[in-house]
């Protein structure tokens, strides 16, 4: 299985620390030293996660290597829906306007990445489709409250298209040699750590403490298996993408995993938390940069405790 291409749309609106020191005291300093975020981008009213997802697959039309027309599955991933019925996998359909394929959306919170390609992996596997695009989208700023001092700064929006074909398609591709994904919904405060109940209150993290160590846990844990079962080690790695929530969980889990600074790609800084999307937006940022033979693990975690690891490399 392989990545051919990755897009990524984020919208324009800037929202920086300043804002937050303004609406409710907490200095830049505070947010900077504990989260690494400097400032975000927040969509604005006539943009949803469904547009957003639109956008990112707009632009990765732009030279695609094969005709849209071959995508035989389109797989959605976002636990901001703007439309629970009509998502934003049936949005990215009705824009390419490809009838009678499979469409589907998943949420297992920010590690929707890595389950998303392990949905891909299983119908190419089935042998019923050979091309796929994956859509990941959160407008995470539509359910957060900014007067939130615990976790109203932290978030961002951002969408992101995976095009991924069964079969090599180009020099560029990146392999994807393997998918691990688990869930630790019963483990610690997992059901009160953070949740996002749209029908009594948006997102409240309860507990970020409680998340923070899992996180930094499981997201170094899953790295080290996935690299063990396939015979490479940490010190193989050329980079490591991490779930972008916070700056110091990045730094954390790449001590862990004994990786430099300069090996582990962020953009929470500039983006804040984007969810799902957020390691999908990394790869865009970074395609460029991939040499042959790099090896890439990019790995998440999400509230409800979810995690996975996708194992890639630059072929």
């Amino acid at each position: 299985m392989y990545l051919v291409r990755v897009s990524g749309y984020i919208p324009d609106a800037v929202v920086p620390n300043a804002h937050f020191s303004q609406l409710n005291g907490m200095t830049e300093e505070w947010i900077l030293e504990r989260t690494g975020i400097e400032e975000r981008r927040k969509a604005q009213a006539h943009e949803n996660t469904n547009s957003m997802a639109v956008e990112a697959v707009r632009k990765g039309l732009v030279d695609l290597p094969f005709d849209p027309a071959e995508i035989g599955l389109i797989v959605g991933g976002t636990y901001t829906p703007y439309d629970t019925i009509h998502t934003l996998a049936h949005a990215a359909q009705h824009f390419l306007n490809i009838s009678d394929i499979p469409v589907l959306s998943v949420s297992s919170a920010c590690s929707s990445f890595a389950n998303t390609l392990e949905v891909v992996q299983g119908y190419f596997a089935m042998g019923k489709a050979e091309k796929a695009l994956v859509v990941l989208s959160d407008n995470n700023t539509r359910y957060s409250d900014e007067r939130d001092k615990i976790g109203g700064h932290l978030w961002g929006d951002g969408a992101t298209a995976l095009f991924v074909s069964k079969t090599r398609v180009t020099p560029n591709d990146l392999e994807i040699i393997d998918i691990l994904t688990g869930g630790a919904g019963n483990v610690g405060k997992a059901p009160e750590g953070v949740f996002l109940r749209p029908a009594h209150e948006g997102f409240v993290m309860q507990y970020g403490k409680d998340v923070f160590l899992n996180a930094c846990q499981y997201m170094a844990k899953v790295t080290q298996d996935i690299l063990a079962r396939n015979g490479y080690t940490t010190k193989q790695l050329s980079y490591f993408v991490p779930h972008q929530a916070n700056l110091r969980i990045t730094k954390n889990v790449a001590r862990t995993l004994e990786l430099p600074d300069e090996k582990a790609l962020s953009n929470i800084q500039y983006l804040g938390n984007t969810g799902c999307a957020g390691c999908a937006i990394a790869l865009y940022e970074h395609w460029e940069r991939f040499q042959t033979n790099d090896l890439i693990a990019v790995t998440v975690f999400g509230g409800g405790y979810s995690y996975g690891s996708v194992l890639m490399r630059k072929v």
